[in-house]
C-alpha cells in the first residue's frame, strides 16, 4: 500500500479544541479512554470466536491488555490482542471524529451479539490522547485473513498520515502516545500505575503494566520475575449472592475502601430488568459521630470506574454508605462522567432505595437483637433517609427504633403500648445524657422512659415524625416542661402553690439577674429544690437558627425555674423572706438553688462558677457557725 495522508473528518468546526480542553474535566480520562478501546477491541474478538465467525488456535485466545511506560522515550503505549483494524475500518473509525465502531460492529452482527458488553459507545475517545500527547501513533492488524497492518500517525489530531506498519506482525493494536512537556507527570510510573488502578481494578481482561526501563538483574526471567496482572477481571459484584461468603464481602470491602474495621452488613444488587444493575452497598461502623456523613460509592460501566458519588444515580442519602456499582445501561454523555437524566436513571435511583429499605425492615423483623447493635451506627443514616425521601421514611417507618437511656430500644408503637396513661403520646428525650442526668433521674424514679436523641439530624427527624405520625406523638426534652409523672399529690391547692411563687419570684428574678424569668411552684417527687425548664419550641428555634449560622435570639422569656414545695430548703425560704436579719443567708440560698438547676440545664459561664463557688465557701462557712 501507500503512504497517504490528509485531514480527519470533523462536523462541526473546531471540536478539537473542545474536545482536548473542554469534553474531559481531568487529564487521567485519557488513559481510561485508549485502555477501554482496547478493552472493547478484545471483547469484539472474543464474540467473533464465540459466535463462529472466527476461529483462533488456544494459544492466541490470552486475552491482555498491556500499558508500556518508555520515560526515556517519553512514550506511553497500549497494546491488545483484539480484532484489530483494516485500513479502510483505520480511515473509517479513527478519521471520523465521533463515528462510533460500536455501532457499526453491532449492526454488522445484529442478533448475534450483546451490545451492552461493549464500553466504548462514543467514538470520541481516541482523540483524548491528544490532551497529553504532541503525538500519537496506532500500529494495527486485523483479524481478517490477508489484511496488512496499518501504521497511522497524527501531531495534531487534526491530520494524520496513513502508511504500512513496521512495528507489528501479530494481531492487534499499539496506541503509542508521545507525551507532551506540560503532561510528562504520567511518565511517572507510580502516577500511571495508580492511574490504571483507579479506572481498571476490575477490568474484564487483564491489565499489565511494564516498565521497559526497569533494568532485570536476572538472566533467566522465572515466573515470579513474570508481570502479574494489576487488576481482578472477576469482582465480587459479579457473583451470585448465594455463592459469596462473609469473609469473601468483608475482605473486598477492606481492598477497596481501604478500611481496617469490618463492615456492620452489606447489600448486594443484583437486578437484570428492566436495567442490567449489580453491585454491594455496605453500611460502615463509624469510628466518629460524623463519619457517617462521608461515605464513597464507586460507579462502574462495564467493570471500568466512571466516578465517585454520581448524584443522579445514588440517593443523596446513600452517599453516607460505602459501595460499588456496575451498570452498563447508564446512559452516559460522552465523556462518560456524567449521567443523563432519563427514566433509566430515576428507576435505578429507585430501585436502589428499596433494596436498601427491604434490607433494613428484614433484619428488624428477622434479626432484632443484631438490628440494636447495629442501630447507633446506622440511625444517622436511616434518619436522613426519611428526610430526604418521603418514600423511603414509608417503607422503614416501622422499623425506625428509639435508645432509652437504661439502653434498650423501642418502636413508637410498642413504646406508646407500654405506657399507662393511653392519652398521653409524649416521647420524652434528652441530647446530652450527661448534661441532663438529673432530669433524667427524676423521669427514671417516676417509672418513665427517656430516650436519647443526640445526632446531628435528630431535630428535623423529630420534628417530621410529628408531623407523619398516625399516633401524633411529640419530642419534648426532659427539661422543656414538668410532666404530671414527676409530680406528686399535695394538700396544697394550686392557689397556695402559686401564691409560694408569687412571694419568692422578686428575689430569684434578682440572683437570676433575670427580670424576665417565670417561677413556678410544684410539688414534685424529687428532693432537689428547684429545676429549670425551657419551651422545646423555643429551644428547637434556636437550634435551627444556630445551625444554619443565623443569630440566635435572646431565650429569657421561655425560661421558667420551676420550685419543689416539698423541698426543706424552699420551706425554709417561706419562712425566712420577710426577715431583714435573713437577708444575706436569703439572697446565698436563693443564688445557690438557681445556679444548681441552671448547672443542670448547661454548664456555668466562667463568671458565673467563680461566683458559684464563692458562694458555695460562705454558705458552708454559714452552716458551720451555727453548728459551733
Amino acid at each position: 500500500m501507500e503512504t497517504k495522508s490528509g485531514y480527519v473528518s470533523i462536523s462541526t468546526e473546531n471540536i478539537f479544541p473542545i474536545i482536548k480542553k473542554w469534553l474531559y474535566s481531568e487529564k487521567d480520562i485519557f488513559i481510561r479512554e485508549i485502555v477501554s478501546n482496547a478493552c472493547d477491541a478484545i471483547s469484539k474478538m472474543k464474540k467473533l470466536v464465540s459466535i463462529g465467525e472466527a476461529d483462533l488456535p488456544d494459544e492466541e485466545m490470552n486475552w491482555k491488555i498491556e500499558v508500556l511506560l518508555d520515560k526515556k522515550k517519553k512514550t506511553i503505549t497500549v497494546y491488545d490482542n483484539g480484532i484489530g483494524m483494516t485500513e479502510e475500518e483505520v480511515l473509517k473509525y479513527i478519521n471520523q471524529i465521533a463515528f462510533s465502531g460500536v455501532k457499526d460492529f453491532v449492526e454488522k452482527y445484529e442478533g448475534k451479539t450483546d451490545e451492552s458488553q461493549i464500553i466504548g459507545h462514543f467514538g470520541l475517545g481516541f482523540y483524548s490522547s491528544f490532551m497529553v500527547s504532541k503525538k500519537v501513533e496506532i500500529d494495527t492488524l486485523s483479524w481478517v485473513e490477508g489484511a496488512e497492518p496499518i501504521h497511522w500517525e497524527s501531531n495534531t489530531g487534526m491530520d494524520y498520515s496513513i502508511s504500512p506498519s513496521k512495528k507489528i506482525d501479530r494481531r492487534g493494536t499499539y496506541v503509542t502516545m508521545h507525551i507532551a512537556d506540560d503532561s510528562k507527570e504520567f511518565l511517572d510510573k507510580y502516577k500511571l500505575r495508580e492511574t490504571l488502578r483507579k479506572y481498571f481494578s476490575f477490568l474484564p481482561v487483564d491489565v499489565y503494566f511494564i516498565d521497559v526501563n526497569e533494568k532485570k538483574d536476572k538472566k533467566e526471567e522465572t515466573e515470579e520475575d513474570k508481570p502479574k496482572p494489576i487488576n481482578d477481571p472477576n469482582p465480587l459484584w459479579l457473583k451470585n449472592p448465594n455463592d459469596c461468603t462473609d469473609e469473601e464481602y468483608k475482605e473486598f470491602y477492606k481492598k477497596v475502601f481501604m478500611d481496617f474495621n469490618d463492615p456492620l452488613f452489606w447489600i448486594h444488587l443484583n437486578m437484570d430488568y428492566p436495567y442490567n444493575l449489580k453491585g454491594i452497598l455496605y453500611f460502615p461502623k463509624l469510628k466518629l459521630p460524623y463519619d457517617s456523613l462521608e461515605g464513597t460509592i464507586k460507579i462502574f460501566y462495564n467493570q471500568v470506574f466512571v466516578a465517585d458519588n454520581i448524584k443522579e444515580l445514588i440517593p443523596e442519602f446513600l452517599m453516607l454508605l460505602k459501595g460499588v456499582i456496575d451498570c452498563p445501561d447508564l446512559p452516559l454523555n460522552v465523556s462518560r462522567s456524567f449521567l443523563q437524566d432519563d427514566d433509566c436513571v430515576k428507576t435505578i435511583n429507585s430501585h436502589i432505595t428499596k433494596k436498601v429499605a427491604d434490607k433494613i425492615n428484614g433484619l428488624f423483623k428477622t434479626e432484632r437483637e443484631s438490628y440494636e447493635k447495629y442501630w447507633e451506627d446506622i440511625n444517622p443514616f436511616i434518619k436522613f433517609g426519611c428526610l430526604k425521601d418521603e418514600k423511603f421514611h414509608d417503607r422503614v417507618k416501622k422499623s425506625i427504633i428509639y435508645k432509652t437511656c437504661d439502653n434498650t430500644y423501642l418502636t413508637e408503637e410498642e413504646y406508646l403500648d407500654s405506657v399507662k396513661d393511653k392519652d398521653d403520646k409524649t416521647f420524652y428525650y434528652v441530647d446530652n445524657a450527661a448534661q441532663q442526668s438529673q432530669y433524667v433521674k427524676m423521669f427514671s424514679d417516676s417509672g418513665t422512659k427517656v430516650f436519647v436523641m443526640d445526632g446531628p439530624v435528630d431535630v428535623p427527624f423529630m420534628q417530621m415524625i410529628e408531623v407523619k405520625s398516625k399516633n401524633k406523638v411529640r419530642f419534648v426534652r426532659v427539661d422543656s416542661d414538668v410532666a404530671n409523672a414527676l409530680k406528686t399529690d399535695t394538700d396544697k391547692s394550686r392557689e397556695e402553690l402559686d401564691s409560694i411563687g408569687t412571694s419568692l419570684e422578686e428575689l430569684f428574678k434578682k440572683v437570676a439577674n433575670n427580670e424576665k424569668l417565670k417561677i413556678k411552684v410544684e410539688n414534685l417527687k424529687s428532693s432537689i429544690p428547684a429545676i429549670l425548664t425551657l419551651s422545646e419550641e423555643g429551644r428547637r428555634m434556636q437550634e435551627m437558627m444556630k445551625m444554619y449560622g443565623a443569630l440566635s435570639m435572646p431565650m429569657d422569656e421561655d425560661v421558667t425555674l420551676v420550685l419543689n414545695a416539698g423541698n426543706p430548703v424552699i420551706e425554709h425560704l417561706c419562712a425566712i423572706k420577710d426577715d431583714e436579719s435573713k437577708k444575706e443567708e436569703l439572697d446565698l440560698l436563693c443564688g445557690q438553688i438557681y445556679d444548681l438547676a441552671l448547672l443542670a440545664h448547661k454548664p456555668l459561664e466562667a463568671e458565673d462558677m467563680t461566683r458559684f463557688i464563692e458562694r458555695t465557701s460562705k454558705i458552708l462557712a454559714m452552716i458551720s457557725k451555727k453548728e459551733a
